[in-house]
């Protein structure tokens, strides 16, 4: 196989869109210390210098398993419940540091070598956490 050059990467996204509430617990959070709802929009963004056996990055129907498995935990939830956001203000910060966890550990053999998860809270509202995949 033919390695691409070393500043040179293959990128992959796939996105999924769920409903979830939650509420801020820092001092002073507004309105957004009630219970509110977010149509959060996840992006899962993959990257690496080179392709697979078979040309891909990541296999795209492993991701939507992924994410499918995902936004059905999530969806519908108030985030504040989960044991993954105990003792933290459920931000979208946290979220997307915590959504990558789950997806980098249900990857087998990953191919990409980094992994960006966006996830938007609204049409405007962003945060990304970017990790390295050991695979």
């Amino acid at each position: 196989m033919t390695r691409p050059h070393t500043d040179q990467a293959y990128e992959l996204t796939v996105t999924r869109a769920f409903i979830a509430q939650h509420y801020l617990t820092v001092p002073n959070p507004g309105p957004e210390g009630e219970v509110n709802s977010h149509r959060f929009r996840v992006e899962l963004r993959f990257a690496g210098p080179e392709l697979g056996e078979y040309g891909y990055l990541v296999d795209i129907d492993a991701v939507d398993d992924i994410l499918d498995s995902l936004a059905d935990r999530y969806r519908d939830t108030l985030l504040n419940d989960l044991p993954e956001f105990e003792g933290l203000n459920p931000s979208i910060e946290h979220f997307s540091r915590l959504f990558g966890d789950r997806v980098a550990g249900a990857l087998s053999n990953p191919t990409p070598t980094h992994l960006t998860v966006r996830i938007w809270e609204d049409d405007t509202s962003w945060a990304s956490h970017t990790r390295r995949l050991d695979g």
